[in-house]
């Protein structure tokens, strides 16, 4: 697998997809860490899917990513589906600091309200479309709702969900 992951780095990969749940592996263990130190030192984002939504894992959930996290700090994470169905834990945890995780935005969470206004400049816009069943227009038109209904977020909410900080993530700098 390091190989693997090498060779992936060194051709220009910029993004590495983690899914815990799936794959049923515990991300602390030992035979990960050559890999978490090579997306570390390459500064390529993992987007890890570690929540315990739709079903809790037997590796799942944030007690047991922040563990790698506190491993390898230099590790730029996202947290798919905003760590679901933690979300509230993932914005506020001090074990999973906001400048260090970027919350994907999934479907609506009312109960974030104006939350996301300070966290904006570490939320990014995901997506598990085609995969299911809301496209994508619909999910895009979700986060402009929250936008539209909460004067906090507006046009740099905006930005900063669907362009800004992807972009950073990935490397591709920001043209405004």
């Amino acid at each position: 697998m390091v190989s693997y992951l090498d060779d992936a780095l060194r051709a220009g990969a910029r993004c590495v997809k983690v899914h815990v749940q799936v794959g049923a592996f515990d991300p602390r263990s030992e035979l990960l860490d050559k890999a978490w130190a090579m997306i570390a030192d390459a500064g390529v984002p993992a987007v890890v899917h570690c929540g315990h939504g739709p079903v809790p894992g037997e590796f799942t959930g944030l007690d047991v990513f922040g563990e790698v996290l506190a491993r390898y700090p230099g590790l730029p994470a996202v947290l798919a589906h905003a760590g679901m169905p933690e979300v509230d834990r993932a914005l506020d945890s001090p074990v999973l600091p906001a400048d260090r995780m970027a919350p994907e935005v999934g479907p609506p969470r009312p109960r974030w309200g104006g939350r996301g206004r300070a966290h904006h400049p570490c939320l990014a816009a995901g997506t598990d479309f085609p995969s299911i069943p809301h496209p994508y227009a619909e999910q895009l038109a979700a986060i402009a709702g929250w936008a539209a209904a909460d004067g906090r977020l507006g046009e740099r909410f905006l930005r900063a969900v669907l362009h800004d900080t992807p972009a950073l993530l990935l490397g591709c700098g920001i043209h405004s």
